[in-house]
């Protein structure tokens, strides 16, 4: 009796790559998630205390300058990726056709949250906010596509960025909307981005079809210490006031961004070019032995 394979084998854990049907799969999970945590949960409305920062301090005629300024570091990372991702050696450093325009769109991310952000610290508000996350929601949003095109080279990668990044700036949009209803919920933006990035490391757990998969860990590090930086804003800067936890914040999270740049720099195609190209993770081995 013919059984079908089990869908981390058709994740890419078996002799097979990654199926159209597993990619739309995961990018249409993340919506269902969204629409449910929007119409099921109780409406989270954006904490005004948010835009109370501790360096508040102004430079050369800037205001809150440590917050504006260190968005460079966004803006150099992110035109740092766009650059190699359209060089001659990116673009001959991914199999097939469709792995490069996912990081594209994720670099492009960067630049846009170098700009949002320093736009909203420059006057903190919930209006200027708002493009401060769409350029947070697109990279966060196109780093999904990203890792499944690293595992496939399937045509429903173009279609999954797309949906990908209508959820992610569709997230934002809902939050304002709510806002001006008088019903603001900011809560389906903020598990949008927790899922996305939980999905990332679970996708990661899986063969990819390059070398360096498990930088992606040592980018993920990096963002964590940007959050333990956000959340000690003032503590930070009470140190000895030269820089505040979220300039730092800053800083850290380029350094993510940038570490992921790197992986995709240094990285060659493993011996085999599918996603059978490697062993799972111990945490994918343990699943498909319970469903397999």
């Amino acid at each position: 009796m013919s059984t079908s394979p089990p869908l981390l084998v058709q994740l890419g854990t078996g002799s097979r790559p990654l199926s159209d049907a597993a990619c739309y799969a995961v990018v249409l999970a993340l919506g269902l998630l969204i629409v449910g945590v929007a119409l099921f949960v109780p409406a989270y409305p954006q904490p005004q205390r948010y835009h109370l920062f501790a360096d508040g301090r102004a430079l050369f005629g800037i205001p809150n300058f440590g917050n504006v300024a260190s968005n460079a570091a966004f803006l150099a990372v992110g035109v740092w990726g766009l650059g190699f991702l359209f060089s001659a050696r990116g673009r001959t450093a991914f199999l097939g056709s469709r792995g490069r325009g996912p990081y594209a769109v994720f670099f492009a991310g960067a630049v846009l949250t170098a700009l949002g952000s320093s736009l909203y610290h420059w006057a903190p508000s919930d209006a200027t906010l708002t493009w401060d996350r769409v350029g947070m929601a697109v990279a966060f949003s196109a780093l999904v596509p990203a890792v499944l095109a690293d595992r496939t080279d399937s045509k429903a990668i173009g279609p999954a960025l797309l949906i990908a990044l209508l959820l992610g700036v569709g997230s934002v949009v809902y939050w304002r909307a709510t806002a001006a209803l008088g019903v603001e919920n900011v809560l389906p933006y903020l598990v949008l981005q927790a899922a996305a990035l939980a999905t990332v490391l679970g996708l990661n757990a899986l063969p990819s079809r390059y070398t360096r998969r498990k930088d992606l860990y040592g980018a993920f590090l990096w963002y964590a210490a940007a959050l333990a930086a956000e959340n000690l804003d003032r503590q930070i800067y009470a140190l000895g006031e030269v820089v505040s936890g979220h300039s730092l914040k800053h800083l850290l999270a380029a350094a993510a961004m940038g570490w992921i740049l790197r992986m995709l720099m240094k990285r060659r195609p493993t011996a085999r070019d599918d996603a059978a190209g490697g062993q799972p993770d111990g945490a994918a081995r343990f699943l498909l032995r319970r469903i397999g």
